[in-house]
C-alpha cells in the first residue's frame, strides 16, 4: 500500500477524531497520538443477548481496548432480501453496547467470515443458482454481496471513529489467499464497494496466515495486510512475512489463537495458559497490535477466526471443516477460551490480564465474577411420537413429487431435515444393497422400512445397508444437514441426497419429498400445545420426547447431559440449543442459558433423538458442563 506521506493522506474529519496508519513510525495513529490496540474476538450470534453486557464488560475488565466483532450474513439476509436485525440479530444494539462500555470495535463484515459458522457466513440460498462460483467475480455473486453490502455498511458508517463512533477498522473478506480462486478482480470489486458505502478516511485491511502464497493471493493495494499465527510460532518470522508484504506501518496479528476447536467425533482440544501468555508477551515486546481469538492453529490451512469468548452454535449455525473428509464442528463453541462458553474468567484470562498489565493499566474495580449455574437434577421425558407419523404437522404444504431426489437447494431448504420417500419396486427376499453413488449423502441418512429404523448413511462413512422387503413396502430416508463447509476450497456444499439411492445397483424412483419445518411447529407450541399422540412403544428411529421441568424461583444457566441418548436436537420453550451426538462426542453437554427459561412455571422440553433414545428416557440438568466425553 502506497502511501503518498509518511501518514495514509486522508482528509481531516470534521470531528476532529482519526485513525491513521502511519509509515514513518511504523504504527497507528489515534487523534493524531501513537497508538496499539489489544483486542479479542467475540460473536455476538454465539451469545444470548441478554448476556452482551456480561461478556463485553469482562472483556473490558481483562485490560482489552478493543473487541474484534464479525457479521455473518447468512444470520441476517435469512432468504434473499429478506433482513433479520432483531432481537438476537440487531447487530447496531451490539456495537452501541461496545461503544456505551468504552471498546473500541475492529469490525469484520465479510462478505465471507469462516468462523466455523455455517458456510462461512455466506448464505446458503446463493447455492439456489447451482452454477453460482462463490468469493468471485461470478455476476450472480457479485449482485447479492452488493445488494447485502448496500443494507448493511449504510447501519456501520455512522458508527466509524472519525464519524463519532467507535470502530476504527473494517476487514474486507477474510483469509481470502487460502482460497483457491485468487481473483483481484473480485478484492477489487470489494474495495470498491467498501470505499463507495464507507467513505476514503475508513482503515480497511486485510488478514492472512503468514504463508507466501496466501498473502500473494489474499492483498491488495489499497488494504492494509495483516497477518495470523498462535503460540508457538516464531513470532519474528511471522511479523516478517506481513514485513514483505508491508515493508512500513504497525505490526499486526489479526488472529492470535488463544485456544482449540472441536469436531464431532474427536478429542476435546485445549492450550496451556502459560503458552498463551508467553506468545502474547513476545509480541507486545515488539510493539505489535493483537486481536486474540481461538481455535486450532496447527492445521495445513489457515484456521477459521475465534475468540476471546467462543459461546455456542446454537440451533444449526455450526459449520464444518473438509480435510481428507467431511469434519463437522461441535455445538459447543467453548475453545478453551479465556472465557468459557458460559462466560466464567478462566485461568487463561488472569495470565493475559497480568501480561497487559505490564503494558498498560488495567481498568479499576473487580472482574465480574462467573454467572450463577444450576442443577435441575433429573428430568423424565416421554415418546411423543416417530418422526414419520406427524409429517402433516411438519411439512403442512404436503410432499413435493419427484421422479429422483433433489437437494435441500433444490427444495430450497436451508438447515434442518428432509424426508425422502418411496417404496420398494420389487420383492426383496435377500438381503439387497441399499446405496447411494460416492459423495452423495449429505450429511447423514436415517433409513426406515416399514417405519422400522434400519441404520444410518454417513457421508465419508458407511453408505450401504442390507434390507429385505416386498415389493410396496414404504422406505424413508430421513436426511439431516449437519452444517456447511466453513472453510476451503469447496464451500459449495449441497445438502441432501445428491444421487440417487439404488437397490442392488437398480436405481430407486417416483419420490415424495418432504421439506421439514420443525423449527416452526416447536415455536408455535407444538408438540405441547397438541393433542396427546399414541405413540408406538420402544421403536428406535427418528422420534419426539416431551417434559417439563420448574426452576425453584430462578432462572440460572444449566448444562444439559444426554444419559443413553444417541443424536439430535433439543429445544427448551422453543428454543433451538442445537445438536447433541453423546455416543460420538466428545461434547456431552449442551449449554442452556438461564435467559431461556421462566422462572415460576413450566419449562417444555422438546428432543428429537435420531436414532435411538434409552428405554427410560431421562435428562440430567448439571450446573457445570462436560466437554471430553468418550468417543
Amino acid at each position: 500500500l502506497q502511501a503518498s506521506s509518511s501518514f495514509l493522506s486522508l482528509q481531516a474529519s470534521p470531528s476532529g477524531r482519526s485513525f491513521q496508519l502511519d509509515y514513518e513510525h511504523n504504527c497507528f495513529r489515534k487523534d493524531g497520538a501513537p497508538f496499539r490496540y489489544i483486542s479479542g474476538s467475540i460473536h455476538y450470534a454465539r451469545v444470548p443477548r441478554p448476556a452482551w453486557r456480561d461478556r463485553l464488560l469482562k472483556m473490558y475488565m481483562s485490560g482489552l481496548s478493543t473487541v474484534q466483532v464479525y457479521i455473518p450474513w447468512n444470520y441476517h439476509e435469512t432468504l434473499p432480501g429478506v433482513y433479520d436485525f432483531t432481537g438476537n440479530r440487531d447487530v447496531e444494539a451490539f456495537l452501541d453496547l461496545t461503544a456505551e462500555l468504552g471498546l473500541l470495535v475492529i469490525l469484520r463484515p465479510g462478505p465471507y467470515i469462516c468462523a466455523e459458522w455455517e458456510m462461512g457466513g455466506l448464505p446458503a440460498w446463493l447455492l439456489w443458482k447451482p452454477d453460482i462460483i462463490l468469493r468471485t467475480s461470478n455476476p450472480a455473486y457479485l449482485a447479492a454481496v452488493d445488494s447485502w453490502l448496500h443494507v448493511l455498511l449504510p447501519k456501520i458508517k455512522p458508527r466509524l471513529y472519525h464519524q463519532g463512533g467507535n470502530i476504527i477498522s473494517v476487514q474486507v473478506e477474510n483469509e481470502y489467499g487460502s482460497y483457491y480462486a485468487c481473483d483481484y478482480g473480485y478484492l477489487r470489486h470489494l474495495l470498491g464497494s467498501f470505499r463507495a458505502l464507507l467513505g476514503s478516511e475508513v482503515l480497511l485491511f486485510t488478514t492472512d496466515s503468514a504463508r507466501a502464497e496466501e498473502l500473494r493471493c489474499g492483498t491488495l493495494q489499497g488494504l492494509y495486510a495483516t497477518v495470523d499465527f498462535g503460540p508457538g510460532s516464531n513470532v519474528t518470522e511471522a511479523f516478517g512475512a506481513q514485513r514483505r508484504v508491508e515493508p512500513k506501518g504497525p505490526l499486526v496479528n489479526s488472529e492470535y489463537y488463544t485456544g482449540w476447536l472441536d469436531y464431532w467425533g474427536e478429542a476435546h482440544a485445549s492450550t496451556s495458559a502459560a503458552w498463551v501468555a508467553q506468545g502474547l508477551e513476545d509480541m507486545l515486546q515488539l510493539g505489535a497490535s493483537v486481536n486474540m481469538q481461538v481455535v486450532s492453529w496447527q492445521r495445513a490451512q489457515p484456521p477459521g477466526e475465534y475468540m476471546f469468548h467462543g459461546g455456542t452454535n446454537f440451533a444449526y449455525w455450526s459449520g464444518a471443516d473438509y480435510k481428507g473428509q467431511y469434519k463437522p464442528v461441535t455445538t459447543s463453541y467453548d475453545y478453551d477460551a479465556p472465557l468459557s462458553e458460559a462466560g466464567d474468567p478462566r485461568e487463561k484470562l488472569f495470565a493475559i490480564r497480568t501480561v497487559i498489565s505490564k503494558f498498560q493499566p488495567l481498568p479499576a474495580g473487580p472482574m465480574p465474577p462467573a454467572t450463577p449455574k444450576y442443577a435441575y437434577g433429573w428430568v423424565a421425558l416421554r415418546k411423543y411420537a416417530d418422526l414419520l407419523d406427524v409429517l402433516d404437522v411438519l411439512c403442512p404444504s404436503g410432499p413435493i413429487h419427484s421422479q429422483f431426489p433433489l437437494t435441500f437447494e433444490a427444495l430450497k431448504q436451508v438447515h434442518g431435515f428432509v424426508v425422502y420417500h418411496t417404496q420398494l419396486p420389487w420383492d426383496v427376499p435377500d438381503p439387497a444393497t441399499l446405496g447411494a453413488p460416492p459423495h452423495s449423502i449429505c450429511d447423514r441418512g436415517y433409513v426406515m422400512l416399514q417405519k422400522e429404523y434400519q441404520g444410518t448413511l454417513e457421508r465419508d462413512g458407511q453408505t450401504t445397508l442390507n434390507i429385505t422387503g416386498r415389493a410396496g413396502d414404504t422406505l424413508d430416508i430421513l436426511m439431516e444437514n449437519m452444517g456447511r463447509i466453513s472453510f476451503g476450497a469447496n464451500t459449495s456444499d449441497f445438502k441432501g441426497l445428491l444421487g440417487n439411492l439404488s437397490l442392488n445397483s437398480r436405481p430407486l424412483s417416483k419420490w415424495l419429498i418432504y421439506p421439514l419445518a420443525i423449527d416452526t411447529a416447536v415455536q408455535q407450541g407444538w408438540p405441547h400445545a397438541a393433542l396427546p399422540k399414541s405413540s408406538s412403544g420402544g421403536r428406535a428411529g427418528p422420534a419426539f420426547y416431551t417434559g417439563t421441568f420448574e426452576t425453584p424461583g430462578i432462572a440460572w444457566d444449566t448444562f444439559v447431559k444426554f444419559p443413553g441418548w444417541s443424536k439430535g436436537l433439543l429445544w427448551i420453550n422453543g428454543f433451538n440449543l442445537g445438536r447433541y451426538w453423546s455416543c460420538r462426542g466428545p461434547q456431552q453437554t449442551l449449554f442452556v442459558p438461564g435467559s431461556v427459561l421462566h422462572a415460576g412455571h413450566p419449562n417444555n422440553i422438546t428432543v428429537l433423538e435420531l436414532e435411538g433414545a434409552p428405554p427410560t428416557p431421562l435428562l440430567l440438568f448439571l450446573d457445570r458442563p462436560l466437554y471430553n466425553g468418550t468417543l
